[in-house]
């Protein structure tokens, strides 16, 4: 497996904690997007014409991927407890892991999509700058997370 998908699945596995911990999923979803919203906002540098094509395309991909990663996601990981995992039978196993390729199918065509979107609205260089700039808000967040979770 490369390292960017190793990364993209502890990002992954560090956001669904962070959202487990609380019954205040919804408020901090919010809060992580305002924050996100503001990061990016920074480091792009967008022009109001930019801007006002930029964030209605983001946003359509950022809930939908939220949605395929949280509500499917959350499924499966629950599927791959041990406990779970060791009681399952290898037909439910087989349906269990190509949902899981489905899902991710669907993650890959999302961005695909969302990329030539982008393409239409924003010169290469900021694509490139938007990619960036999402890893270094991950990494940012990440180690808020870890920072908070050394604290408890």
């Amino acid at each position: 497996m490369k390292i960017k998908n190793i990364l993209t699945v502890v990002l992954f596995l560090a956001t669904l904690s962070f959202y487990a911990q609380s019954d205040k999923i919804d408020e901090k979803r919010e809060k992580v997007k305002a924050f996100k919203v503001s990061f990016l906002t920074t480091e792009l540098e967008l022009t109001s014409t930019e801007a006002e094509k930029f964030w209605p395309i983001y946003n359509a991909y950022d809930d939908k991927q939220f949605e395929l990663r949280h509500d499917k996601m959350k499924t499966y990981l629950r599927k791959l407890d041990d406990d779970n995992l060791n009681s399952l039978s290898e037909k439910e196993a087989v349906v269990l892991l190509s949902q899981i390729e489905s899902t991710d199918k669907e993650l890959y065509l999302l961005r695909e999509k969302f990329m030539s979107n982008l393409k239409k609205v924003l010169p290469a260089k900021k694509i490139l700058k938007l990619k960036k700039s999402e890893d270094d808000f991950n990494r940012k967040l990440l180690k808020q997370y870890r920072d908070k979770a050394g604290k408890n």
